[in-house]
């Protein structure tokens, strides 16, 4: 078969379809791919295996019966587990108005029945390239401290990269899903940005997060879609960290933001990214911190940061 090599071994396809033709058929082909095959009679029962597993792509048959593939895929997008995993749809309607609903659902594609397995196959490639290329920009951005976010207008969570999920996992409204929602005080904010424009608008806005009283500022970046806000969070729990580094280490400003980031297992060239300055001048800084805390190297700086200031 056409293409069949350009899938991994590691790759895990969940199918979603009541009919035992098109099953095996898919099946077939998918391990003939050496491709991992999950199978779901109905939505239900895709939804509770993909709190086990998390495939790398769903193909979802648009008409089933009891939860439709539309509503299926929906849930599923909730799931923060799979809300990135591309869903292809698989259905005989061709009508433009189901084409569109399949779109709006969620899903990244839609091929008519009869399936021809090689297009299928070719077009799960495309689609599992980009959510891949899309994660590892995701990843790259938290590796340099750039805790980004898209919301709705609504304050749903699109996507965030890893570390901005951490920051954001005690603030979220779970009882909206289990992709959950922005604080009230944020989700007025993003509406009142999108009311009327930007002109007049703070640029950001600030909640309390925990029992102990530290700030998680979210700050307007742009708008990636028309429904969707780009943020980038601050943790200004870190403002203290630093300021309590610096007076209980006799650091300087700068020695305190660098051992910050040391502590927090950056490299010396994340942290010259982070914090705009030469992979260079990050060694200096380095030099002067060691000589100062009377340690030989990063792992021994470290440890003292994290007792100073109580790190996790």
């Amino acid at each position: 078969m056409v293409m069949l090599d350009r899938l991994k071994a590691r790759d895990i396809v969940l199918v979603v379809d009541d009919s035992p033709e098109t099953l095996g058929m898919l099946t077939d082909a998918l391990e003939e791919a050496e491709v991992t095959v999950l199978v779901a009679l109905e939505g239900a029962k895709a939804l509770a295996l993909v709190d086990e597993i998390t495939p790398d792509v769903i193909l979802m048959d648009a008409i089933m019966p009891g939860m439709n593939g539309f509503e299926t895929c929906k849930r599923l997008k909730d799931k923060k587990n799979v809300a990135h995993v591309p869903v292809i749809f698989m259905t005989g309607l061709t009508e433009t108005e189901h084409i569109v609903a399949g779109f709006e659902a969620g899903g990244v594609d839609y091929v008519t029945k009869p399936i021809v397995p090689d297009e299928l196959i070719v077009r799960m490639h495309a689609h599992l390239a980009n959510a891949r290329l899309a994660q590892s920009a995701r990843s790259a951005l938290d590796a340099t401290g750039r805790f980004l976010l898209a919301a709705s207008k609504a304050g749903e969570v699109l996507w965030c990269t890893p570390q901005a999920s951490i920051l954001l996992a005690p603030l979220l409204d779970a009882a909206a899903g289990d992709g959950g929602r922005l604080p009230s005080a944020v989700r007025s904010w993003l509406a009142e940005r999108d009311g009327s424009g930007s002109d007049g608008r703070t640029d950001s806005v600030a909640v309390t997060c925990g029992d102990e009283g530290h700030r998680i500022q979210f700050t307007y970046v742009g708008r990636a879609g028309p429904d969707e806000f780009l943020l980038r969070l601050v943790n200004n729990r870190s403002c203290t960290e630093e300021a309590l580094l610096k007076e209980r280490l006799c650091l300087t400003a700068r020695e305190s933001e660098v051992l910050l980031w040391i502590a927090r297992g950056k490299s010396n060239r994340d942290i010259s990214e982070i914090l705009g300055m030469s992979a260079r001048t990050v060694n200096k800084h380095l030099e002067q911190i060691y000589a100062k805390l009377g340690v030989e190297n990063r792992a021994s700086a470290a440890v003292v940061a994290i007792r100073t200031v109580g790190l996790t």
